[in-house]
Order: C-alpha cells, then sequence, then structure tokens
C-alpha cells in the first residue's frame, strides 16, 4: 500500500492525461492527496507493525533467475517511509493553492505522485536490484519537476543539468549491483555506491546541479532538493552499512565548501540548497562514523526544517521588509565571526573562491565538458570523412 497507491494514482493521471480526459484541478488533487494519505497511514501501519513484532520482509517473487525482488520493513525504513509519505502529503495538500490555475497542475501532481512512489520503492527495497528502479524513477521525476517551467530555457537546461548528473552518478550503482553478483569486494561495492550518493545527495564535486534545481516550483524544491532526494544518498549508505574515512572525507569536503559557498549567495533559495548540502555532508560523515541513530535523527530532523523553510521562503523577503520598518533601518548584520577569525587577506580569497562556487563548475564546463565535446567532435568528423571515402569508392568500383 505505501508504495502501490502513489503509483495508482500515477497511472490513473497518466492514463487520464494520455487520452486527453482532463479532469478538474480539485479532482486531481484530491485524487493524489487521498493516495499520499493512503500511503502515509500505510507506513503509520508498518511502523507500528515493526515496533511490536520486528522487522519483516514480503517477497515478490523473481523477475528472472538470480534477481529475487523483495520489500522491507525495519527501524532504518520505516522512519525515511514515514517521513516521505507525510512531506508528500503535505506538498500536494500546499499546492492545491499554490499552484492553482497552473497551466502545469495537473503535470506537477503527476510527477509528485511518481516521485513518491519511487522514493517509497527505494526505502523499502530489499534487495539493490529493485532499488534501483525506485533510484531511476525518482532522479526522472526530479528532472522533470525542475525543468517544470518548461517555456523558459533555464529551467530546461537547469534540469537537464540534474539528469545528466544523475546519469553519470547512477552508474555507481549499477556497477554496484553488477559487483555483488560477481561476487567482487565489499569495499568496490561500498566506493560505488558512495559515488551514486554523491550524485543524488549533491555533494562535492557533483553539487553543481543542486542551486539550480530552484528554478522549479517551490513545493517540488521543498520535497525533492531541500528535503527527500537529498536524503536518499545517506540512506543508502546507512541501509547498506557503507562506513569508512572515504565517506568521512566526502562530507567533511562538502561541508566546508557548501558552508563557504553558501555565506555569499543574494537568493534565499540559493542559501536554503547549500544550506541543505551541508547539512546533508553532515549526516555522511555521521554515516562514515557508523553512528547509524544520530545520522537517521539528523536526517529525519533536517528534512522536515528544510522543507517549512522552502515553503516559507516565497513570503521571507515580504515579511524582512516590515521588521526593518517596524524597527526603523536595516537589521544588524549576522555571522561575522568569520572576520574575527580570519586575516583579511585569506578573507579576499575566500570571498572569491565563495562567489565563484570554488571554480567546480568553470572547471566542469570549461575543461572537462569542453575536452569530451571536442573529442566527440574529431570522432564524428573521422567518422563521417571514412564514411565518404567508402562511398566514393563503392561509386567508383565496377559493376
Amino acid at each position: 500500500m505505501t508504495v502501490g497507491l502513489p503509483l495508482l494514482a500515477f497511472f490513473v493521471l497518466g492514463l487520464a492525461l494520455w487520452l486527453r480526459r482532463g479532469r478538474s484541478e480539485e479532482t486531481v488533487s484530491v485524487l493524489v492527496v487521498a493516495a499520499l494519505a493512503g500511503a502515509l497511514l500505510s507506513a503509520i501501519g508498518l511502523a507500528i507493525v515493526c515496533f511490536v513484532h520486528g522487522p519483516m520482509t514480503v517477497s515478490l517473487g523473481e523477475w528472472f533467475p538470480g534477481f529475487p525482488s523483495s520489500l522491507t520493513a525495519d527501524w532504518v525504513a520505516v522512519p525515511v517511509a514515514v517521513l516521505a509519505a507525510f512531506l508528500g502529503c503535505l506538498i500536494a495538500v500546499f499546492s492545491q493553492r499554490y499552484l492553482r490555475r497552473d497551466p502545469g497542475y495537473r503535470r506537477f501532481y503527476l510527477l509528485l505522485a511518481l516521485f513518491v512512489a519511487a522514493v517509497e520503492l527505494i526505502v523499502l527495497a530489499g534487495s539493490l536490484d529493485l532499488l534501483v528502479v525506485g533510484w531511476e524513477l525518482a532522479g526522472l521525476a526530479s528532472a522533470l519537476l525542475i525543468a517544470y517551467f518548461q517555456h523558459r530555457p533555464g529551467p530546461v537546461a537547469h534540469g537537464l543539468w540534474a539528469f545528466v548528473t544523475y546519469r553519470v552518478s547512477d552508474l555507481g550503482l549499477i556497477g554496484a549491483v553488477v559487483t555483488l553478483h560477481r561476487g567482487g569486494p565489499e569495499w568496490l561495492v561500498g566506493l560505488l555506491l558512495l559515488w551514486a550518493a554523491m550524485g543524488k545527495s549533491a555533494q562535492f564535486p557533483l553539487g553543481g546541479w543542486l542551486p539550480r534545481a530552484m528554478e522549479g516550483p517551490t513545493p517540488s524544491s521543498a520535497i525533492c532538493y531541500g528535503a527527500i532526494s537529498v536524503s536518499l544518498g545517506p540512506y543508502l549508505l546507512l541501509r547498506h552499512g557503507v562506513t569508512g574515512p572515504a565517506v568521512v572525507l566526502v562530507g567533511a569536503v562538502t561541508a566546508i565548501y557548501a558552508t563557504l559557498v553558501g555565506r555569499v549567495q543574494t537568493d534565499i533559495k540559493s542559501a536554503l540548497a547549500y544550506a541543505s548540502m551541508t547539512q546533508v555532508a553532515l549526516v555522511l560523515v555521521e554515516v562514515g562514523l557508523g553512528l547509524d541513530m544520530l545520522a537517521l535523527v539528523h536526517l529525519s530532523g533536517h528534512a522536515l526544517l528544510r522543507s517549512g523553510q522552502i515553503l516559507r521562503s516565497p513570503s521571507l523577503l515580504h515579511d524582512h521588509h516590515h521588521l526593518e520598518q517596524a524597527i526603523g533601518g536595516p537589521l544588524p548584520p549576522t555571522g561575522r565571526h568569520w572576520e574575527r577569525l580570519v586575516p583579511a587577506p585569506i578573507r579576499a580569497w575566500l570571498y572569491r573562491f565563495a562567489l565563484e562556487r570554488g571554480y567546480v563548475d568553470a572547471l566542469l564546463i570549461d575543461r572537462l565538458l569542453a575536452d569530451l565535446l571536442r573529442t566527440a567532435r574529431r570522432i564524428a568528423d573521422t567518422d563521417d570523412r571514412v564514411a565518404r571515402r567508402i562511398s566514393i569508392t563503392s561509386w567508383k568500383s565496377p559493376l
């Protein structure tokens, strides 16, 4: 029920849109809200059963020999399942008025239902084979939500940026599945899962997509990029017991990087994006140190807090101006402790470093991506020349 109800809502809405049998906004939203509320009640029921009877596993049979499918509910999976269903239901209710009369209203609820179903599948999957299905569906739904305002080139480009990052990092997850089935070493599986988590959770150096993801609607930013989607990376490592210095190193470097860059952001959603990156990185440090319970509590608390902050962000500036009018001047600056601890020359360098977002985007675009595109063009040109020579030779040869 936890996975099936959102998935059923997705198929019903998808079939209605495909057959061009449009339903009213109220009908669409009520259907999705009811499905997500049912998923929430089902997840709470799972939590009660696990508390009374302990962890439980339900077999779904085998796709084909050697690839069993099952759903598992235990102390790690159930809290995240309840959290995902609760936030999904909250966002669905919030969006009823926030996106009212928007041309993409039905499309938003379609993708929201798909995203929640995919997340619940990831959380409750009993094996990496089944988890891959939910992982890919969640990535697709996230990228499409970023590109929600498809009439503007910016959101579409940023959605593609996120999708490409997902695809690059997902090679780690697929590689981990192959390595497991081949009986490969555990350390290699752990490193591959860490690579997959780095892309999904926007860890350094793959985090450039996260501030760009804020181009999507505020409700999708709240559930995907402030709370649930970025939390799937630490959850993956926590679920499969991946710990060690590599996880701690990635989390620590990302936390320092995101803290520096986040301090110079001038818009609220970008600042919240880097704040999310920082907190998720700290959760990774906790996972790497083996502090599983602390990581789970931290992950859940951050998801709830960040969702509320992002939902509140559109009215924050309005309230800020009212507060300045009430006190008769600008608010006093905060966060000046860096000025007391860091010498002025180093502060200037750090400020430039933060403004350029650590030069990561420039390195990836101007160096790595540009070199790859040049190589691809050379290969394509060579292929064209060879094909033309073959065609000319064939045309000149006698019959």
